[in-house]
Formats: C-alpha cells, structure tokens, sequence
C-alpha cells in the first residue's frame, strides 16, 4: 500500500548537519484512553522535507511533538541517525532540534537579534561567536541584521516575524527542525513568499525536515514526500507529491486529495526525457518549453497556442516533442 520508506533514497548516507529519523512504531495513548497515535512507523532521509498531512484529529502535530518529546511516547522508539532518543535527556534533545510554531513564539521583550541568538546563549557559546551566527542567519532569512536587530517582534510583521522564528530555530545548526502549520498565520500573498524562501533556504542548508500542514497544495508544494495520516496516526500512503497525486494507495487518500489532483500532479511532474517523441521534420512552427519544466506550464503553452504538442528544448537545442495525450497520461503506478 504505501511506498517504501527509502524508495529512491539511500538512508544511511547522513548528510553534513543533518540527520535521518526513523519512527518504529510510535503510539501515544492518554490516560482516558485515547489512542492519538498507533503503531506508527516512518522513515525520513537525511536531507529530506517530508511533510506531515491529514484531517484534525489524526494525530500529526502529536507525531511531531513526539520527535522532541514535548508529549512523551507511550511505546516504540525514535531514533536521530543510529540514537535512541526516547532514552535521551529531552532538554539536551530539544538543543538538536530546531522547533518552528504556527504563532511563531517570540520572546516580545526581547530584541529580535537576542531572539534569535536564544539557544547559543543556553549552549554557552561566546558573544562574538553568537553575534556573528545571529547576523549571518538574519541574512540568510532576508532580514538586515543592522535593520532588524535592534527591532522587537511587535515592530515586524508576521511574515517577518515567521522569517524570525525559522531563523531562531536554526540558530545552532540543529540536525532536525520540526514545524508545525508554519505559514498558516499568515496572508495567502506573504504566505506564498515564505515559501518561496523557505524553499531556497532548504536548498541552501538541506536540514531534515518534518513539517505539518493541513494544506495539500502547501504539502504538494514544500514536500520531497509526503505522509497522509487518517484518524489513530495511520499511514494511508507515503510517496512523492506526483506519485501521491498520480496514484492514491487507498480510498481515503483518493478522497483526501480530491478531484482536482490531477491539476496538482501536473504542477509537480517534470517534463522528462523519456515522455518524449522523436523530433519531427515539421516541428519548427511549434511552441517551445524547456526540459524540467512542469507538466502544467507545458499545457498552459499547448492551450495559448491551440496546438497538441509542443517542443522540448535542453540548453537551447530541441530534443524531442512532447504530446497533449502523452502529459495528460498518468503512469501506471510501479
């Protein structure tokens, strides 16, 4: 049903400042009763921003809390790399992992610098080393540091306040961060520039990254893969957005996702080298996309030139056509 938890990864090859996660059956159960969580089990490579996603109540930001066991797990381990962290101290834990909340959690009576500078601070890191790390990640996030430094969070706006708290918890170079509904306080406009940012800042840092969201196109979006859960934590599908698009393992995933998947699949579907047609001898009038372009921009050229194919140029050179049949085609699932 659901696809391997290392499908197209190599989990041991632990990248630089980050560190691979697995879930081994997991479960949270409350005194009364309640089972948050079953038997979850998951894995997320180093280097990979798996998102988290499914209907309230089903157990997602329990899953993620339970990572750096602010809720503490009735069973099953968590390991960071090859550690068993359900036996670690949880403050010396928490320092390892950087935590970003939907109301972002600053500190208002502290300057946005000091904010930022929080967790060197409590590792005891010198004032200069400190200073230098709270400069380079204001950069880094698109805040001045001489500008915004100085500033308390009242004095910024939300999407620079969630800039704030994204630097913060990076701060001392967490292996993990762990971020729960992120971008939701914000505007659908800042919102969407956030995550253009967020996006160009993983491709910098490449951290392992858990991130829950209730918004499939936000999932869709952000995700290398993503993690449908339903009612108890149970792992209905866990895949790449396209292939979660293109093939639903159950009906609740194919519900969840909607009708409109399809829509979605294309905008994160490469055009690739093996859809392609041979270069035809009359090809010289149609449209042109680039290789890597999404499915969904080489359909909106087919549809403003009411044509049924297009050409696909690499590096400026055609090679290859791609058909209106061929896009609109899933792949049957592996």
């Amino acid at each position: 049903m659901n696809a391997p938890a290392d499908a197209g990864h190599d989990p041991a090859a632990d990248r630089p400042g980050a560190a691979r996660i697995r879930l081994e059956g997991i479960r949270k159960r409350y005194p009364d009763g309640t089972e948050a969580v079953r038997e979850l089990s998951l894995e997320i490579a180093a280097g990979e921003l798996v998102v988290l996603i499914g209907p309230s109540g089903c157990g997602k930001s329990t899953v993620l809390r339970m990572i750096n066991r602010l809720i503490e797990p009735s069973g099953g381990r968590i390991l960071l790399g090859d550690t068993d962290v359900t036996h670690a101290d949880p403050v010396e834990l928490r320092r390892r992992i950087g935590y970003v909340i939907q109301n972002v959690g600053l500190f208002p009576h502290q300057t946005v610098a000091t904010n930022v500078g929080t967790v060197p601070r409590l590792l005891g890191w010198p004032k200069e080393r400190t200073r230098r790390r709270v400069d380079e990640l204001l950069d880094v996030v698109g805040l001045d540091p001489a500008q915004f430094g100085r500033r308390y969070p009242h004095e910024l706006s939300g999407g620079q306040r969630q800039r704030v708290g994204v630097a913060r918890a990076l701060a001392a170079d967490p292996v993990v961060l762990l971020m729960d509904e992120p971008f939701s306080a914000v505007d659908p406009i800042v919102r969407t520039r956030l995550q253009e940012e967020f996006l160009r800042l993983q491709a910098e840092v490449r951290k392992t990254i858990v991130l829950v969201t209730h918004d499939l196109d936000e999932a869709v979006r952000l995700g290398d893969r993503i993690a449908v859960l339903s009612e108890g934590g149970r792992l209905e599908q866990y895949d790449t957005p396209a292939a979660l698009l293109g093939a639903p393992a159950t009906p609740f995933v194919r519900e969840f996702v909607g009708a409109d998947r399809g829509i979605r699949r294309l905008a994160v579907t490469p055009v690739a080298r093996e859809t392609l047609d041979p270069l035809p001898a009359d090809g010289a009038d149609l449209p042109t996309v680039a290789l890597g372009s999404s499915a969904y921009d080489a359909l909106a050229v087919m549809l403003a030139a009411a044509v049924d194919r297009v050409l696909v140029s690499e590096d400026g050179r055609p090679v290859g056509t791609l058909t209106r049949h061929r896009l609109l085609t899933p792949e049957p699932p592996a």
